[in-house]
């Protein structure tokens, strides 16, 4: 069960797509591959497989888990260098704790946000709390990549600690769904991150058998990807369910619908919803660095190599360093 919820939610205010607002298409379904980040810890690749031009401004995203581990099986990053995007990091379930080469840093927890613009660039560890190594326990969360438009890829790093009680609460028009609104805006209610490239992301809860229908901005991009449970997508009814990414084309507003029956993992369709304008300028990604040119990738490495982007704290240094090149992904 997400740790964000609410007994009822009949007394949220209500979403709803105007009558003759024109529906997206599904233009795709993609089943996210799995696989291991870090030290070890389960992944999917939620956008492996789609083309860029359809995810713009987002780069990839990585699901986290869900994972229940046993005591001493927790794991999590080595120190790893960032430079040009922002990270947003989603936690469901469990706790992480987070450093960087700046001396910031925090804990999170299930329900929270971390926020992280990486900007000019910093050298960044996220790991399990003590308590959860020695104890064991279910951990579950996103890891989404948000690229920077070239006026503020060198910006000074930055974070925001949005806390589970700051999401803003919505339902949809029947009350079926229930929706966490954590960046952007959504029929006149706004989320609470605040965020260089115009973007929208939402988490959904949609009950057995319920069809949610929103109002999505027609100069973003909409992108739907299942956390659990099973459904279907657009007016058509478009199968996907976990692991599987949307891609919706052109219009006004978009629908999904949760299976009148779902397994007995999970009670609801959980789907996270993301659209954000697009960036339109040349990507080039190579690891932790997202430039615009293969010239400004180089510096990024040398920059990396040379300490520029930070220095491990004395304290953590007998933790695993950065290797000498870039990791590709989280």
């Amino acid at each position: 069960m997400p740790a964000v919820t609410t007994d009822n939610p009949l007394t949220l205010p209500r979403v709803a797509a105007p009558a003759d607002a024109r529906q997206r298409p599904v233009l795709g379904v993609a089943t996210a591959p799995q696989g291991f980040e870090g030290e070890g810890f389960p992944v999917r690749r939620a956008f492996a497989g789609i083309d860029h031009r359809h995810l713009d401004p987002f780069i990839m995203m990585d699901q986290m888990g869900e994972v229940e581990y046993a005591p001493g099986e927790a794991k999590g990053t080595p120190w790893h260098p960032h430079r040009g995007f922002e990270t947003v990091t989603y936690l469901i379930d469990g706790t992480f704790v987070h450093r960087d080469s700046h001396g910031g840093g925090g804990v999170i927890n299930g329900g929270d946000t971390q926020w992280m613009t990486a900007g000019s660039g910093l050298l960044h560890i996220e790991a399990p709390p003590e308590e959860l190594v020695v104890t064991g326990g279910l951990f579950h969360g996103l890891q989404l990549w948000v690229n920077l438009p070239r006026e503020h890829k060198m910006m000074p790093p930055r974070y925001q600690d949005i806390g589970g009680g700051q999401v803003k609460l919505l339902t949809s028009a029947d009350g079926g769904a229930l929706l966490r609104l954590i960046a952007g805006d959504l029929d006149g209610h706004r989320g609470p991150g605040s965020t260089h490239t115009p973007i929208t992301m939402i988490h959904a809860s949609v009950n057995p058998g319920a069809q949610l229908t929103l109002p999505w901005r027609s100069d973003f991009n909409a992108l739907a990807y299942g956390l659990a449970g099973r459904g279907t997508a657009g007016t058509g009814g478009r199968p996907f369910g976990t692991g599987q990414s949307v891609v919706f084309g052109a219009g006004d507003s978009l629908t999904l619908t949760a299976d009148a029956a779902q397994d007995a993992h999970t009670p609801n369709l959980e789907v996270v919803l993301l659209g954000g304008l697009p960036i339109r300028e040349p990507m080039f990604h190579y690891g932790p660095f997202v430039m615009n040119s293969h010239a400004e990738l180089a510096q990024a490495f040398d920059d990396f190599q040379a300490g520029r982007l930070g220095s491990i704290p004395a304290d953590d240094a007998p933790r695993t360093a950065p290797s000498t090149a870039p990791k590709t992904g989280e």
